[in-house]
C-alpha cells in the first residue's frame, strides 16, 4: 500500500526491567544449549504490571513527544498477541478512558506479531477516506508472564519479552514519513502455528498451554502441507519487500537499517539479512537480543532505539519486517525527515 502524506509525529515505548539469559540458565528456566545456539542476551520482564497499563505509558509518551492533544485522535488501534485482562473486556477501552476520551472508533487488532503493520495500513486508509480526519493512535502491548505460556520456550529462536509501544500516525507534518506498508499471506501454511490441536474448545478455555515450538515442530515432523509451503517464504518475502520498495520509489541499497523481529542471530543474519546480502550490522539484532521478542512492538522499539542513539538521520530509510501466524509477512518503509527533539 503506497501511503501518501502519512507521517509519524510521535512514538512512545515502555520497556520494563531486563534479566540476562545467564540468569535464566542458572535457574533452569532456559537451556544452556539454546543460549549458545541463539546468542540471545536477555529479556524484559514486567512482573505483574498489566499490558494495558504499559500501553498507556507508551501512548502517553508518544502524545507528549507529538505535542498534540489526545482529543485530536480520530482512531485508536490496539495490537496484542496475548491476553490483556479479563476475558471479554476490550483493552483499547482502557486507553480511551484514561487518555484519548471521546467516542472515536477504537478497535483491538489480533494479527499476531504483525499487528502494528496491520494497524498502519488500516489507519492510513481510515484517515485518507475523510478529509476531516487527521490523526490516529496505534499501540501494542503484551505481558507473557502468565500461566499457560512459558516465555522461555514459547517459540523457536526467541524468548518472549514484555513491552509496549505507541505511534501517532497523522496527515499533518511529522518527523518521519510512512512511505509504504504491505502484507502478504501464505494461506497454505495456515496450520503451521495451529499444529494438530483441535479448534474446539479453544485451547486457553481448556487449560492447554500455548507452545508454538511444539505446534511448528509437529508440522515439520509430519511433513505437513504447511511445513512444505514454508520453503517458498523467502521468495515471498523478497517479492513483498520489492513491492514496498517500488511503492516508496527506492531500492534496497537505499535502506539504512532493517528491523526484523527480535529473534536469534541465525534467523536474523542468515534467513533475513542474507536475502539482500546485507550485513548483520545493518539490522537491529544487537539491540533486540537484549530485550526479547516483544510481540507486535519489536519494530517500533527498535526505531525508537535508533533515533535516540542518533543512528538514524534525516534522509535515512528504515525497513521494518515481520511475520505472524497465518502465515502473514508484513513490511513497512519509513523515511526520517528530521531528527525529533527527543532523539539523540
Amino acid at each position: 500500500m503506497r501511503t501518501t502524506d502519512m507521517f509519524l509525529a510521535g512514538i512512545g515505548t515502555f520497556i520494563p526491567p531486563r534479566v540476562s539469559v545467564e540468569w535464566a540458565v542458572a535457574r533452569g528456566l532456559y537451556p544452556a544449549a539454546d543460549a549458545e545456539t541463539h546468542e540471545l542476551g536477555g529479556v524484559a520482564i514486567a512482573g505483574d504490571l498489566p499490558a494495558p497499563e504499559m500501553a498507556l505509558r507508551a501512548a502517553q509518551q508518544a502524545v507528549k513527544r507529538w505535542g498534540g492533544s489526545p482529543e485530536e485522535f480520530d482512531l485508536l488501534l490496539y495490537a496484542s498477541t496475548w491476553h490483556q485482562g479479563p476475558d471479554g473486556w476490550p483493552p483499547q477501552s482502557y486507553l480511551q478512558r484514561h487518555l484519548v476520551g471521546g467516542d472515536l472508533l477504537a478497535l483491538e487488532i489480533r494479527q499476531g506479531c504483525n499487528g502494528l503493520f496491520s494497524a498502519m495500513e488500516l489507519a492510513a486508509g481510515h484517515l485518507a477516506a475523510v478529509p476531516e480526519r487527521t490523526s490516529a493512535l496505534l499501540v501494542a502491548a503484551d505481558n507473557y508472564g502468565t500461566p499457560l505460556i512459558d516465555r522461555w520456550s514459547m517459540g523457536p529462536g526467541f524468548i518472549g519479552g514484555d513491552a509496549a509501544s505507541a505511534v501517532v500516525l497523522t496527515k499533518q507534518p511529522g518527523f518521519a514519513r510512512l512511505r509504504s506498508v504491505c502484507s502478504r499471506t501464505a494461506t497454505a501454511a495456515e496450520a503451521l502455528h495451529r499444529g494438530d490441536e483441535p479448534l474446539f474448545p479453544p485451547s486457553i478455555t481448556a487449560g492447554r498451554t500455548t507452545d508454538f515450538s511444539a505446534r511448528i515442530g509437529q508440522q515439520f515432523a509430519t511433513r505437513s502441507p504447511a511445513s512444505v509451503a514454508m520453503a517458498d517464504m523467502p521468495q515471498w518475502t523478497v517479492e513483498l519487500v520489492d513491492r514496498a520498495l517500488g511503492e516508496a520509489g527506492i531500492g534496497i541499497r537505499d535502506i539504512t537499517r532493517v528491523a526484523f523481529m527480535n529473534y536469534s542471530r541465525e534467523v536474523v543474519e542468515h534467513r533475513v539479512m542474507a536475502m539482500w546480502d546485507l550485513p548483520l550490522s545493518r539490522s537491529t539484532w544487537e539491540y533486540g537480543r537484549g530485550i526479547g521478542h516483544c510481540g507486535a512492538s519489536d519494530p517500533i522499539l527498535s526505531f525508537d532505539h535508533l533515533l535516540r542513539g542518533g543512528e538514524l538521520r534525516p534522509g535515512d530509510h528504515m525497513l521494518m519486517l515481520g511475520t505472524a501466524p497465518g502465515v502473514v509477512v508484513s513490511c513497512a518503509i519509513i523515511e526520517v525527515l528530521e531528527s525529533p527533539s527527543w532523539a539523540g
